[in-house]
């Protein structure tokens, strides 16, 4: 039987609530989020309005990821992404436009990777785990460090945008121009390569641009 002093229920209860709290990150943004939204210089765009990818893209798997009425198309892939063959400077905003085409959602992608691999830089995922987990996690999608949040849901169908900004030690992600998570790094990642992912389900991706903020 476990005995409790005075005051130590409420004690124990605020424990409790601050713990909850911990399994969803919270959202601190950059003070400077907003002009970074704005600024910058575009270095690279692809409407992919074409029937190939083409150079400027690595393809670890041509059967599972092409060109679909202008957007790229991904199914089934299981982790071997689509890179961009261009180096993200340090100081970055990246965007684009996402859709899945089914209720688990799990819209995915990855920055600053030191190889054009899954896993080497930062995974960004949009409704994962069938559409009840979003997250930045850090060169481990399952990894104890990783930020995540239950909110927002990936719409089926709908056209999502991402907004993607680092500078300095901070990376912040925003969905639809809502803040969503941020990851703070005392030890940042210098890796160079922006790609798209997939595990299973039919997901759709187009407009991308990328600006210096350098």
């Amino acid at each position: 039987m476990i005995k409790t002093l005075p005051g130590m229920g409420i004690t124990l209860l605020l424990v409790c609530t601050l713990v909850l709290v911990a399994c969803e990150s919270p959202r601190k943004f950059s003070k400077h989020g907003d002009r970074r939204l704005k600024e910058g210089t575009l270095i690279f765009s692809d409407d992919f309005e074409r029937d190939s990818l083409g150079p400027n893209w690595i393809v670890n798997d041509a059967k599972r990821w092409r060109i679909r009425d202008g957007w790229v198309h991904g199914q089934d892939a299981l982790n071997k992404g689509l890179w961009l063959n261009q180096d993200l400077p340090r100081k970055v905003r990246i965007e684009f436009d996402a859709r899945s085409e089914s209720p688990e959602g799990d819209l995915k992608c990855e920055v600053f990777a030191m190889t054009p691999e899954h896993q080497a830089g930062y995974i960004i995922i949009f409704g994962g785990w069938k559409n009840s987990i979003n997250a930045i996690a850090r060169l481990d999608e399952h990894g104890k460090d990783r930020r995540q949040t239950s909110s927002p849901k990936v719409v089926k169908g709908k056209t999502h945008h991402f907004t993607i900004v680092r500078s300095g030690n901070q990376l912040d992600w925003y969905v639809d121009d809502k803040p969503v998570l941020s990851f703070h790094d005392s030890d940042p990642i210098r890796g160079n390569y922006f790609g798209f992912n997939n595990w299973k389900v039919p997901n759709y991706y187009d407009n991308l641009k990328i600006y210096s903020l350098e």
